[in-house]
């Protein structure tokens, strides 16, 4: 099994906040990141495909399709947007990096099937600060 990676990177603002939950217990909680006037990150994104090399073109997903894809279909909807308010697929949802993942996986996981007859899906690392990331694997 071979593992492609591209890294692909967003900027974006967004405010940890539970509404159900008193301002005190919001800062206890998520401490700067409740800032009534959100705050942002640099994210990257690194999309990890897996399978087995296509004989004919010895590629198990053609990087150059894949990152089209990601800037058109995830990219494009996140940078320099508000998580909390301009993102429709977060509407609703706690903006945090591991909610933001799930989401991304859902959009991505058919669209790379359709650009790849020897791969799939198989990771997805979204880093909100350089010491602070998640990995979703689609579980």
């Amino acid at each position: 099994m071979v593992y492609v990676s591209r890294k692909e990177h967003f900027n974006a603002a967004h405010k940890l906040y539970n509404p159900n939950w008193s301002e005190e217990k919001n800062r206890q909680v998520f401490g700067p990141c409740a800032n009534a006037n959100w705050h942002g990150h640099n994210f990257e994104l690194i999309t990890t495909v897996k399978g087995k090399p296509d004989p004919e073109t010895g590629f198990v997903v053609d990087l150059k399709q894949l990152s089209t894809l990601i800037r058109e279909h995830v990219i494009s909807r996140l940078d320099h947007k508000n998580l909390n308010i301009d993102v429709d697929f977060m509407q609703g949802k706690m903006a945090s990096t591991e909610n933001l993942v799930i989401e991304i996986w859902k959009i991505l996981e058919p669209k790379v099937r359709e650009i790849t007859e020897h791969g799939q899906l198989h990771s997805l690392k979204l880093y909100e600060t350089p010491r602070n990331f998640v990995e979703y694997f689609g579980e």
